[in-house]
């Protein structure tokens, strides 16, 4: 989810087989980007995303979770919204209901169960498990069309993906505590309808703007998250006195970094470049947070966690490979 994915994935998947590398369309030829804009925005992607898990996981320190994605997706969303109205965008009826189904599995089922797991599993390791989001994706995504089509790349990726949760789940979070093990279980589910959002958006065909679908997105998810702490009790015995200055600093890298500025080079990437090579930021995210988890938080780097990250950073690029290859061949050649 992705957070290396927040808000990005709406607007990946939604417009990615309508952006073409260049953003220009056909027959006009694009400068090309600086050099320093392209190193930033690639930047961005790999760490700003793989530090939001530790970011997260100070956060819900001394904000309750629900109330912490909520007015995070709030404020990035109002901050888009008001972008897209500059840009005199407007949006339909029809993308305001997508937008709402985007929202809940996006940001109310992936990001709340995220948010919520991170007090009680470290930063690094929930990373690793959302890796496995591409994985995920295929499954839902062939259980939805119907279609299986596998080759050698997605079978090996696959198995090498659930070896890699398999040896997280067994060892790194069960004999921890049963909370621990929750939080595993919750972050899986989180990454389940991350995925099944994805599937959704690439099914329903939603033409528009990238930007005001991700900006609605946002706030319907925000309100459903907003609703949904505030039903489960959140705001009893929660004081903004009590919130501790590195929640904040947290909770403003989330939002300000994390969302919008990350956010916003995303797309200026798939403008210029491949959604394949942008996509890479997937397998540096999860060396990002685990390597910020042991440096700042002191969470444990343990061999089962070092081959754990190795395997799922393995599965996901031959899953990434298998797909390519697949959709290599699924395209028909243009008639000269």
């Amino acid at each position: 989810m992705g957070e290396g994915g927040g808000t990005m994935s709406v607007a990946e998947q939604t417009e990615q087989t309508v952006t073409a590398p260049g953003g220009k369309g056909a027959g006009t030829i694009a400068p090309p980007p600086n050099r320093l804009a392209v190193i930033a925005a690639f930047g961005a992607t790999y760490l700003v995303w793989g530090a939001t898990y530790l970011a997260i996981r100070y956060a819900v320190e001394s904000i309750p979770p629900l109330y912490a994605a909520g007015f995070r997706h709030l404020i990035a969303g109002c901050i888009l919204l008001g972008w897209c109205l500059v840009k005199r965008l407007r949006p339909t009826w029809a993308q305001f209901r997508a937008s709402a189904v985007i929202g809940m599995f996006f940001f109310l089922f992936g990001h709340g169960a995220l948010h919520w797991a991170e007090t009680r599993v470290p930063s690094g390791l929930a990373s690793l498990l959302i890796a496995i989001e591409p994985i995920i994706v295929y499954v839902l995504f062939s259980l939805a069309t119907r279609q299986w089509r596998l080759n050698a790349s997605l079978l090996a990726g696959a198995f090498l993906g659930l070896a890699g949760v398999g040896l997280l789940l067994g060892r790194s979070l069960l004999v921890a505590s049963p909370g621990v093990a929750l939080g595993g279980m919750a972050i899986l589910f989180g990454a389940i309808s991350w995925s099944a959002g994805i599937v959704y958006s690439r099914r329903s065909k939603l033409s528009g703007s990238p930007l005001l679908l991700s900006a609605l997105s946002l706030l319907c998810g925000a309100a459903m998250l907003l609703t949904a702490g505030t039903l489960l009790g959140e705001w009893r015995g929660f004081s903004l006195a009590a919130v501790t200055a590195r929640s904040w600093y947290a909770f403003g890298f989330l939002t300000v970094f994390g969302s919008v500025m990350t956010f916003t080079a995303y797309n200026w990437l798939l403008e210029h470049f491949s959604p394949t090579l942008v996509a890479t930021h997937t397998y540096v995210n999860p060396l990002v947070a685990v390597l910020l988890g042991w440096w700042l938080a002191g969470e444990a780097v343990t061999l089962n966690v070092l081959l754990a990250t190795a395997i799922i950073i393995g599965a996901v690029m031959l899953v990434d490979r298998g797909t390519t290859q697949l959709n290599r061949e699924s395209v028909v050649p243009a008639e000269i």
